[in-house]
């Protein structure tokens, strides 16, 4: 599914009266009687449907205003008085170097307005069959100027709207991923992405581990990597790459801090390296655990330092405050390690259809004389041959190439290759489904069998692609417990069926029912693991029905914590930067933090304007979200 907008558009109601000495032409401010005044222009907009977007868009020095339809733009300026204005804004009114940032009505340059007549003769329909009207030009010294655009609707000359464009980053949802049973229960590879970008990386495992480390000291405990050599001496993966999260507690000087953590992460992985010949990736990122710091002094007598800026913080903890600290910041030095693997795979340097020939021999070989032997070495090759297929060395279509006679001996094979089809081409579903179908006439009580039917059930009734039952997939669901499958999948399956019926309630108008599973979902998350592509997903469906509230309860803690996925962490903030209460609680420094350790320059570039890929920055009007920000970016 995909996110209801592209992005977000802030509208800002003016009732204050702000004095200022700037030109405002003949625009009238119209206070206390606003409502009054601006009642149609304010239908027009509570009325306006999700698929009308405007946007300002620059050529050179001209300005256009641009909207998608022609009959929402005709209504909204309608009488001779209704009209738009331009307000350019320039970066540099947020300067860092400024003590406070001077608060008025109108944030930069006001153009002069144009109105109804002017505006419908202007209209003109461009290449991208959008409509775009010219509204002014830039004055020539502020041509190299770092600008953005607001724009004030009026409605017979009163204000009635002011409008800060963000340019927030558009995510699609889906349901929680179920995966499939292949000879394993087997999770998409698909991670989180941007709508608009392409993104498919193969994931086959992620460990994660984390090696703590003593004051000062650059070696590590054998005892406290033991689990990572247990892990690697039992699985059948290589390590593909290591990322490695360094942390230094916060007090002494930042430079040592960090040259100690790259030593600590240093010596970890070449421990790690001794477990193959080829060489692992690497990234090592070092950092001082400003987040965890934050996090454990909250609610103790210690929490006043939250107000303090970094070098207030280490001034304040010199000396005997440190000494006492020291339980609370020995939990803090510590590496967080994540490893990538990827499946070992003897007949990796083979060609694919080699590989094929080879399995159809076996297959075939089989079918005369069935040999355990003769079967684990097909699926071998098989599983090689799915690896391939990953790495995009074929289609899916070549998994038809593979002669498997439907015989109840090869069953698992057949629903390797159903399963392997669908993850790798969500298109395929329909097809899988039928094909599962047949298989269960032949194996009625195949667990994997029925539990990979019931997910693919869940994602077609989605799509409307099939007609449900609902009792009877509810009670389908429920059943699979008799098959070994597990509490926490049939939970899972269960969030996705109320997901799913949200959608049906909504198109029916039983606003009473949705409200029924939204409170489901919302209930019965925390029964399971949720990984992070889940939690975008549920985060995500939270925002497009409208609770905003529940989305930031499922993520706020996550946003908090060190080992967050960064574009989780990242789609979290792009969400919540532009909500004052929340950037305005002290816990969200530490959101800021976890994201700065996580990737600064992602993170300063969210302040950047819209037309250099930021999200705005007049963001920076928020006095703590600037305070944070020059902290952190302006150097």
């Amino acid at each position: 599914m995909t996110s209801r907008y592209a992005f977000s558009i802030s509208c800002i109601l003016l009732f204050l009266n702000i004095s200022f000495s700037q030109n405002t032409y003949d625009i009238v401010f119209p206070g206390k009687d606003q409502e009054k005044k601006c009642e149609t222009c304010i239908q027009i907009f509570n009325n306006k449907p999700e698929s009308v977007e405007f946007s300002i868009v620059r050529n050179n020095s001209d300005l256009f205003f641009q909207v998608n339809d022609y009959d929402w733009f005709s209504r909204l300026f309608y009488e001779s008085g209704d009209g738009i204005a331009v307000d350019i804004v320039l970066k540099s009114k947020y300067d860092c170097d400024l003590k406070t940032v001077e608060k008025k009505r109108i944030r930069g340059l006001l153009l002069k307005p144009v109105y109804s007549k002017a505006l419908k003769e202007g209209l003109k329909l461009n290449e991208d069959k959008v409509y775009q009207v010219n509204i002014g030009k830039i004055p020539d010294n502020f041509l190299n100027e770092d600008l953005e655009y607001n724009i004030l609707f009026l409605s017979n000359k009163n204000l009635c709207r002011y409008y800060v464009i963000y340019d927030l980053e558009s995510y699609s949802w889906d349901l929680l991923d179920m995966g499939m049973y292949m000879d394993e229960l087997t999770y998409s590879p698909k991670q989180i992405q941007v709508l608009g970008e392409e993104s498919y990386i193969v994931q086959n495992k992620t460990l994660k581990f984390i090696v703590p480390f003593k004051k000062n000291k650059i070696t590590y405990s054998q005892e406290d990597i033991k689990p990572i050599y247990d892990s690697l001496k039992l699985t059948d993966f290589n390590i593909k790459s290591i990322k490695v999260n360094a942390y230094a507690s916060i007090e002494g000087i930042t430079k040592r801090n960090i040259e100690l953590q790259e030593k600590r992460a240093n010596g970890v992985l070449a421990a790690l390296q001794t477990f193959q010949k080829s060489t692992i990736k690497t990234e090592v990122l070092p950092s001082e655990n400003w987040v965890e710091f934050f996090n454990d002094i909250e609610g103790t007598k210690y929490e006043y330092l939250k107000d303090l800026t970094k070098n207030e913080v280490r001034n304040e903890i010199a000396g005997t405050l440190s000494k006492e600290m020291e339980p609370i910041f020995e939990k803090h030095r510590k590496a967080v390690l994540e490893l990538k693997l990827e499946k070992k795979d003897k007949y990796v340097a083979e060609p694919m259809d080699d590989l094929l020939e080879k399995f159809n021999a076996l297959i075939a070989e089989n079918n005369v004389k069935e040999s355990i032997e003769t079967y684990e070495k097909a699926k071998e090759i098989q599983n090689s041959i799915f690896e391939k297929l990953k790495g995009k060395q074929g289609a899916p279509e070549f998994i038809d190439k593979m002669n498997i006679p439907r015989q109840l001996k090869f069953i698992e094979i057949l629903i390797n290759n159903s399963a392997f089809k669908y993850m790798s081409d969500y298109t395929y579903a329909y097809l899988v489904y039928n094909d599962l179908l047949e298989l269960e006439k032949m194996a009625p009580n195949n667990a994997a069998i029925k539990y990979n039917l019931v997910a693919l059930k869940l994602k077609l009734w989605l799509f409307d692609t099939i007609e449900i039952d609902q009792s009877n997939l509810l009670s389908e669901i429920n059943g699979l417990k008799k098959y070994g499958i597990s509490k926490d999948l049939i939970s899972r399956m269960l969030v996705n069926f109320h997901i799913v019926i949200v959608e049906k309630f909504i198109e029916q108008g039983d606003y009473s029912n949705k409200d029924y599973s939204v409170e489901y979902i919302n209930k019965n998350y925390k029964n399971f693991d949720l990984s992070s592509s889940d939690y975008l997903n549920l985060a995500q469906f939270f925002n497009d029905y409208g609770e905003v509230e529940m989305a930031v309860k499922l993520l706020e803690n996550k946003a908090r914590s060190i080992d967050i996925d960064e574009d989780l962490l990242f789609y979290y903030l792009n969400f919540t930067l532009i909500d004052r209460d929340l950037t305005e609680k002290k816990s969200y420094r530490t959101v800021m933090l976890n994201a700065i350790n996580v990737n600064k320059a992602r993170f300063c570039k969210l302040f950047n304007s819209v037309e250099n890929g930021g999200v705005t920055f007049q963001l920076l009007a928020d006095e703590y979200l600037r305070t944070n920000y020059c902290e952190n970016c302006d150097n």
